[in-house]
């Protein structure tokens, strides 16, 4: 096979399909049929680094023997090959009495998964030929301590044994001995703890130890390829969203050992640091210890830099090698290493992984290092880490209580007095109190609780509800779900778990990255990041954080790169400001329905309430200078910049009075003969607007047909406020929204109207206003008739909240706390579709809508105004169907500048995660 040439195979268990590949035949680009260990072994092996030799199985084995139960048939000869080569190559067979090939057979994923998986070391000992390697080796407690780690990780991880039996074991063997640590173990004392370990491995398995070297190897090979089906394995999959179908390579290494005695050890090195992406010398050593032992830190491991006084030689060569694997990775390399009697191996490399903050700065080192281009500095960070470099978060030193979970719905960590009413949330926060609004859910009235608290907190909802919807819009620190803690909002109490209540003004705090909720003040280390993005932090300043300069030359690298622009979801000027600031390029969605909450409420009572056509104008005509006055504010705030507005989208009975709370009020009036004509009018008008399923009701464009006066007031208020900024030599840029539509024929009514009031306010204002009218394309329909939609419409933009909604048959607002989870357990997702666009369904009528759209009209505009506008992967896609733009709440504006960049830069290929 040539090394460059991908020998990826298709055709599981075929004749003539390869299974197995020498370290000399891979290399570092073949993660796919290797694994990432066996692609890097190779690499090394190519570079001419001193690695063990060895052969690996690939991953389509794997997933022949997943999907069939039974190995490929052709694999234990491919194996036999290779395992003669190696023990030609080394001179000694595996197992051999008097001087025996000892191996490893470890996993070893596409994706590191550390930990995640099996190995076992030490393949081939016996009760013969552990004597013949104790001869060999000329140190008899070393192939005893050899022998019993092998039973013990052979009885644990291929037979299935209990591993405390085997710790318990050991610990009384230490006890006995009156010894802290295993090295104190003599040979006796260790022959003895071997003797233990096989009559545990009888008892629980039900089976002796095997004494075939090959058996061992066989088993082992097949515990690997099962371990990928794992508990732990599938639940970290889900959680780093790695394919469940990739399966795990197997790595059979000839062992070297370093537990030969003070001159041997083993370690864990890192080209850089970690954790913030410094130069220097990382990582930690342990003398006479295999590898196993550095991980389960049975011992207390030394310093990187202490390898120079103990083994200078040897520390000379790993800098060397570091040296050279970073060069030629062009990347942070992670490193295990062995040390035996002064030979160095290398074991394993890998592109390590880093924290947010250490990517950032290691992608421009690398940049002013000349080993990687701007294109590839994109590649080498996500949007997700800067989201975690923006958000606040508790202080990981201090002490804390934790007292319940939910979901982790808005990142950051928020601190602050519960409070169980939006109406309380104002006031104390007016009185300088930091304050958690803690609700069972929020709805719309609860807005301005939530302007004014810190953080929200509720006990039901998911991702996508309303306060973790309007949270992320703001910014704010939100967890939803937390189901068991009770929220009694009556007597303005919580009770957690174990009984303990908090009641109204206690301290709580919340972690919105992690969805844990903690009682008392847990200390908040504030971000430099957003200072950086709300310019009270200048990069190149000299008192300019490193991050904060890392990040700023990152973001211009995306900036110049991508096509995509990026603009906000903003109902006001203060959202406008705030997201200029943070670098949109105009509003893609403004929700007028905000707008009309609060003190305005009244005035929309009215309309609702209206008998006559006479009293609906006269509400429309008090509502107009207040709608006029938003708008004029907003363009002002974004002068030069498109703002799309929305006309009003929600129900009506949104914007009435709860129905229960109502009908007490009203039942409370009778009986006590007081008046209550008015309640009963509203009570009345909610019974009336009623419906069994809202969402799929009278909204959106329905209401503009069926109310009349409605879209004509707020299109007039648009149209009066781009006049009267262009008399002030304002710049407006208006673009009218209709919400909603399924047919054409709605949207061409409805524009018809909207064309008429602007040309009433042109003629009146004696000004060109050219404003936009377009729709959002939120339900299927739309999306399957673009192409006629587009003939009345001059931009769409892809509402795909509620298109998710639509296509799934999911109510966004119930499942995911019912039955996501479950989901997510069993696989049916990956990630929720309210979170990260589905590709597949959505995905193609975004698609073909955009197809449908511009071969109507090849001018349209096109952008998303929904939750995925600011994800991660979702950027990607709509860069990928030629959307123009992105829009998302002011917080997210950063993420989704840099993962446009990140898109148009993307040459493919790389699987840094």
């Amino acid at each position: 096979m040539s090394e460059n040439k991908d020998p990826h195979v298709t055709q599981n268990g075929g004749e003539g399909v390869k299974f197995v590949y020498d370290f000399t035949e891979g290399n570092k680009d073949l993660k796919d049929l290797l694994g990432g260990k066996g692609a890097n072994l190779a690499e090394m092996t190519n570079l001419g680094l001193p690695v063990p030799p060895g052969f690996t199985i690939s991953t389509e084995a794997c997933k022949v023997y997943l999907g069939s139960g039974e190995e490929p048939s052709a694999l234990r000869d491919e194996v036999s090959a290779h395992l003669a080569a190696l023990e030609q190559r080394m001179g000694k067979k595996l197992g051999q009495a008097d001087d025996p090939l000892l191996v490893s057979v470890r996993s070893g994923a596409k994706f590191s998964m550390p930990g995640m998986m099996d190995t076992v070391l030490n393949i081939g000992l016996s009760d013969k030929s552990v004597q013949g390697l104790a001869k060999q080796a000329g140190d008899e407690r070393f192939a005893w301590d050899s022998y019993r780690r092998l039973i013990q990780m052979f009885g644990k991880t291929v037979l299935g044994v209990d591993g405390e039996l085997f710790e318990d074991a050991l610990e009384a063997a230490k006890t006995a001995k009156k010894v802290a640590v295993d090295t104190e173990l003599e040979a006796g004392d260790l022959k003895k703890l071997v003797t233990k370990f096989k009559k545990i491995v009888k008892t629980e398995a039900g089976r002796d130890f095997p004494q075939d070297p090959r058996e061992q190897m066989d088993l082992a090979i097949k515990a690997v390829f099962e371990s990928w089906n794992g508990d732990r394995a599938k639940l970290y999959r889900r959680q780093e969203r790695i394919p469940h179908d990739l399966g795990t390579a197997v790595n059979i290494c000839s062992m070297v050992f370093g537990n030969l005695g003070p001159d041997s050890g083993t370690g864990v090195a890192f080209t850089r640091d970690p954790a913030s992406g410094y130069q220097g010398v990382y990582g930690d050593y342990l003398q006479n210890a295999q590898g196993e032992d550095v991980v389960a830190g049975i011992r207390n491991t030394v310093p990187l830099a202490e390898l120079e006084r103990i083994d200078k030689d040897s520390y000379d060569r790993l800098m060397q090698i570091m040296e050279i694997l970073e060069n030629h990775y062009k990347d942070l390399c992670d490193i295990e290493f062995t040390i035996e009697r002064g030979h160095l191996w290398m074991l394993q490399t890998r592109v390590g992984k880093r924290t947010a903050g250490a990517a950032f700065r290691i992608a421009t080192q690398l940049v002013d290092q000349g080993l990687i281009d701007e294109a590839e500095a994109l590649q080498r960070v996500t949007g997700a880490q800067l989201a975690q470099l923006m958000f606040p978060r508790f202080d990981e030193q201090a002490k804390v209580e934790q007292v319940g979970r939910g979901i982790a719905a808005s990142p950051g960590a928020a601190v602050g007095k519960a409070v169980f009413d939006s109406y309380t949330a104002v006031k104390w926060s007016r009185s300088g109190e930091k304050v958690i609004l803690v609700r069972r859910e929020t709805n719309p009235d609860d807005l301005d609780g939530m302007i004014a608290a810190e953080g929200i907190l509720t006990s039901r909802g998911g991702k996508t509800s309303h306060a973790a919807v309007v949270a992320r819009g703001m910014g704010k620190t939100c967890v939803c779900g937390a189901e068991e803690l009770e929220v009694d909002t009556k007597r303005r109490r919580m009770t957690v778990p174990g009984g303990q209540v908090v009641e109204e003004g206690d301290l709580i705090s919340i972690d919105g990255s992690s969805g844990k909720v903690y009682l008392g003040e847990v200390p908040v280390v504030p971000s430099p990041v957003v200072e950086y993005f709300e310019g009270r932090m200048h990069a190149g300043a000299d008192d300019a954080d490193e991050l904060v300069e890392a990040v700023h030359r990152i973001m211009a690298f995306a900036d110049r790169k991508r096509r995509l622009r990026v603009r906000a979801n903003a109902d006001n000027a203060e959202d406008a400001l705030r997201a200029r600031r943070f670098g949109a390029q105009g509003i893609g969605l403004c929700r007028t329905e905000h707008m009309f909450l609060g003190d305005r409420r009244e005035l929309v009572e009215r309309l609702i309430l209206a008998d006559t056509g006479a009293e609906r104008e006269e509400s429309l005509k008090q509502l107009l200078p207040l709608q006029k006055k938003d708008f004029v504010e907003l363009f002002e705030a974004m002068d030069g910049l498109p703002v799309t507005v929305r006309l009003l989208d929600p129900p009506l009975h949104e914007f009435l009075p709860d129905i229960t709370e109502l009908s007490v009020r009203v039942a409370l009036a009778e009986s006590r003969q007081e008046p209550h004509e008015n309640e009963l009018r509203l009570l009345q008008a909610v019974h009336r607007l009623h419906e069994q399923n809202p969402m799929l009701g009278l909204r959106g464009v329905r209401l503009g047909l069926v109310i009349p006066g409605l879209f004509t007031m707020q299109v007039r208020a648009i149209a009066e406020a781009a006049a009267e900024r262009k008399a002030a030599k304002g710049d407006p840029r208006a673009e009218i929204m209709i919400p909603l539509v399924g047919t054409v024929q709605e949207l061409e009514i409805v524009r018809e109207e909207a064309d008429r009031v602007v040309a009433e306010v042109e003629a009146a204002s004696g000004t060109s206003l050219k404003l936009a009218i377009g729709t959002m394309i939120e339900l299927p329909r739309a999306a399957l008739t673009a192409g006629q939609i587009a003939e009345a419409a001059e931009f769409f933009s892809f509402g795909t909240n509620d298109l998710t909604q639509t296509v799934w048959g999911f109510s966004r607002d119930d499942v995911e706390a019912s039955f996501f989870t479950a989901y997510l357990e069993k696989g049916i997702f990956g990630v929720s579709p309210f979170e990260t666009i589905d590709r597949d369904g959505v995905g193609s009528l975004v698609a073909s809508a955009v197809e449908a759209g511009r071969a109507t009209r090849p001018d349209l505009k096109l952008g998303v105004c929904g939750e995925h506008g600011g994800d991660p992967e979702s950027v990607h896609f709509f860069h990928e169907v030629g959307l123009d733009y992105v829009s998302c709440s002011p917080f997210r504006i950063p993420v989704a500048r840099l993962e446009a960049g990140r898109a148009a830069s993307q040459s493919g290929g790389s699987d840094h995660r």
